[in-house]
């Protein structure tokens, strides 16, 4: 692990991150396989929408839970 702070994945963005969104694209990736991007709470929905109309989203978690989930 960093120690930088995550930041959001939205273009230009430069705040904190606090969710994961994990996502696959079934063209690309096994159905196992998770990429992520980071949001901040401003960029979640509209990431989310991005994702998910096009039917790549799989889960939307805290930051704080996935990093738990990794390392525990």
């Amino acid at each position: 692990m960093s120690d930088e702070t995550p930041v959001c994945s939205a273009k230009g963005c430069r705040a904190d991150a606090v969710w994961v969104l994990a996502w696959n694209n079934p063209k690309l990736h096994t159905p196992e396989r998770r990429k992520t991007w980071l949001a901040c709470d401003e960029h979640r929905e509209h990431l989310s929408q991005f994702l998910g109309v096009r039917g790549f989203l799989k889960d939307v978690v805290p930051l704080t839970e996935w990093e738990s989930a990794r390392t525990g």
